[in-house]
């Protein structure tokens, strides 16, 4: 999918985070594998340390504490809300969405649109493209759009594949109409036959969760995991972004004529520093136009890392100035795109902690 979009700006980012740290030369021994072994992934992926939300915590109170702040602290005002629009894998429940459950707790009016999108590691973008077409419709009114995922639930703390991967984290950002005409540029790719190389086996009613998709297996990996675990074909997916980014990026800018040396940041999502070094080096972009330290700090969030990306390393600069800017992301679909658009000046991109 190919669009343009133009008088849409993000005014503001709000980050949050769980205020438990995991640190991975703790959880060495959890795994199968020898501790020296396992020592030596530390510097090639950038495993450090994850945020960890609590086992009792839900998507929803992330995004409802979050929101409750930028309303407690004049960020924005209910009655300028139009939509609250949700992008998780980590639902409360089936029924109702996580959206409505933030409707009711922050009391929000009765026209507001809530909306919850099932996606990935692609989520922000996504997310930023419905948000720009329904402030088509909306005109005066602000979306509210909320990035979250806990999926350290979902996550073997025994597969050495995943879990030093995987960090709990939700954004809240704000998006409106603008007076500025500067053009959104948006692009947006799948192969549904890829798809299995990131998945939850179970939990859906195709194979519902039961006392035999909980058992614990150590598989033909080395790895320690059940049916009802996430789980990603490293291999497959390096592959993937590797083959398919690169020739994306470069007609992208070939199609909207600009120059790769016009761009000041490369926002991307971030699996692993060792696979941004390798897309780096193949894309000819320098390391200090494209962040790889969110993974050793944070985990990887899935959709909310893009967000993540910008609060962490960009705050100030967002608030003070204005930059040119390509987001991209890539992942569970398996689906991969981009975004060029401005992004600066905004009223506040910071990032809080929370007890959840």
């Amino acid at each position: 999918m190919k669009a343009k979009f133009n008088g849409k700006r993000i005014t503001g980012i709000l980050g949050l985070l769980p205020k438990e740290v995991g640190y991975f030369d703790d959880e060495v021994d959890n795994y199968t594998f020898p501790p020296k072994q396992t020592m030596r992934l530390k510097k090639v992926m950038g495993f450090e340390k994850h945020r960890l939300s609590k086992e009792s915590s839900t998507a929803s109170e992330f995004c409802i504490y979050g929101l409750n702040y930028l309303l407690d602290n004049g960020k924005i005002g209910r009655e300028e809300i139009g939509a609250i629009i949700v992008v998780s894998l980590s639902p409360d429940y089936f029924v109702p969405h996580i959206s409505n459950i933030i409707h009711g707790e922050c009391d929000l009016p009765e026209d507001v649109l809530c909306m919850d999108i099932p996606q990935g590691c692609c989520g922000y973008l996504l997310g930023l493209m419905q948000s720009f077409l329904l402030l088509d419709i909306m005109k005066e009114k602000k979306i509210v759009l909320c990035n979250v995922d806990i999926l350290s639930h979902k996550v073997s703390r025994k597969d050495r594949n995943d879990f030093p991967l995987i960090g709990d984290a939700a954004c809240i950002s704000i998006i409106e109409n603008s007076e500025d005409p500067d053009d959104i540029y948006f692009r947006l790719y799948t192969d549904g036959k890829q798809r299995n190389s990131l998945i939850i086996p179970a939990g859906g009613f195709a194979m519902p969760c039961t006392d035999e998709t909980a058992v614990m297996k150590v598989l033909e990996d080395g790895n320690c995991r059940s049916l009802n675990n996430l789980h990603m074909d490293g291999t497959g997916v390096f592959n993937f972004v590797q083959v398919n980014i690169p020739p994306m990026l470069e007609n992208m800018l070939e199609e909207t004529g600009i120059k790769k040396e016009e761009i000041d940041y490369y926002l991307f999502h971030q699996p692993n520093k060792f696979m941004l070094k390798k897309l780096a080096d193949k894309i000819q972009v320098p390391y200090e136009k494209m962040f790889m330290n969110i993974v050793e700090n944070f985990g990887n969030s899935s959709g909310v890392s893009i967000p993540i990306n910008i609060v962490y390393n960009l705050p100030q600069q967002m608030v003070k100035e204005k930059y040119t800017c390509c987001l991209s992301a890539f992942g569970s679909g398996l689906t991969w795109g981009a975004i060029i658009m401005k992004l600066g000046n905004m009223d506040f991109c910071k990032m809080i902690e929370t007890e959840l």
